[in-house]
């Protein structure tokens, strides 16, 4: 049975006029998406501007999150350049109570799977009580992982290595793995990764899908119609027409400015591509009000 599986959004960052880290929005955040619809929330991945963060800050967050009624719902981001951060980090987490980490590569330099495999199992010898969801994001981190190479870890580290987010997709379609949870990165891919055997998704856009998401999900496994599939999919190539987290943010501070802040170098939509996005969502029947619905 995989470890992990179900529907979950890549967490977003809500941030104060100054830039900091608003911890209480933040949270306040994830436990809305779960309550319509996600079986959890990946907090301080890309789409949580993650590399821009500061580490005090993501402690000062997961303190107060460890405190959620929804605590088991999270799985924490500590991938992180730095090894000696990610494994500190970690520590922190572990004793707050968080067990399942999503980990991606330290990006900028180039490395082979050998070198990707020392780095996982540094973490493993420092963290063995950790549940660790390998990151597949060659886009970011400039490294893709091949399936020999999760493979050797997994044969490593059974017990801390339990699954992938592939969001680079060279994965989900090939790799099988007993006990081993595989989600890809993009609502494209949930259909057919569950008629695969994959375990669910995480992703950015389940931030403003997690209803369709679940539902798309529910109906997989009640064999149902997918009557939600075809909206699902087109609301997520809308957003695709841009980068990710800027339309993200683009579309919540409709109703709430606060996510106007966004930390450079990245940027909300110009005006002519907000105009297209929700232009583009309006025909879909889609907007900010959707989510209340939920």
């Amino acid at each position: 049975m995989a470890k992990i599986k179900g529907i979950y959004a890549a967490g977003m960052s809500v941030l104060n006029d100054d830039l900091s880290l608003n911890i209480e929005k933040t949270i306040l955040h994830s436990e809305k998406i779960i309550k319509q619809g996600c079986h959890g929330v990946a907090i301080f991945g890309s789409t949580g501007q993650a590399q821009l963060i500061p580490v005090s800050e993501k402690i000062s967050l997961l303190n107060k999150l460890s405190l959620s009624k929804y605590k088991k719902n999270f799985l924490v981001g500590t991938g992180m350049n730095s090894l000696g951060e990610t494994i500190n980090l970690m520590k922190i987490s572990l004793s707050l109570g968080f067990k399942k980490f999503l980990i991606m590569p330290p990006a900028y330099y180039k490395y082979e799977d050998s070198e990707v495999i020392q780095f996982y199992s540094k973490i493993v010898e420092a963290q063995p009580d950790a549940e660790i969801i390998l990151y597949n994001f060659e886009k970011l981190s400039g490294y893709k992982f091949s399936l020999d190479c999760v493979k050797e870890l997994v044969r490593r580290f059974p017990n801390q290595i339990i699954g992938v987010k592939d969001s680079s997709y060279n994965l989900f379609e090939n790799l099988k793995l007993e006990n081993f949870s595989i989600l890809p990165g993009s609502e494209l891919k949930l259909l057919k990764g569950l008629e695969l055997g994959c375990s669910g998704i995480i992703t950015a856009t389940c931030n403003v899908t997690a209803s369709l998401s679940r539902k798309v999900y529910d109906d997989f496994f009640l064999d149902n119609n997918q009557t939600s599939n075809k909206k699902l999919c087109d609301i997520r190539s809308a957003f695709d027409n841009y980068n990710l987290i800027s339309g993200l943010h683009t579309f919540y501070s409709q109703e709430n400015k606060i996510y106007k802040n966004i930390l450079p170098p990245l940027r909300l939509l110009t005006e002519n591509e907000e105009k297209n996005l929700m232009r583009i969502l309006k025909d879909l029947n889609f907007n900010i009000k959707s989510l209340k619905a939920a």
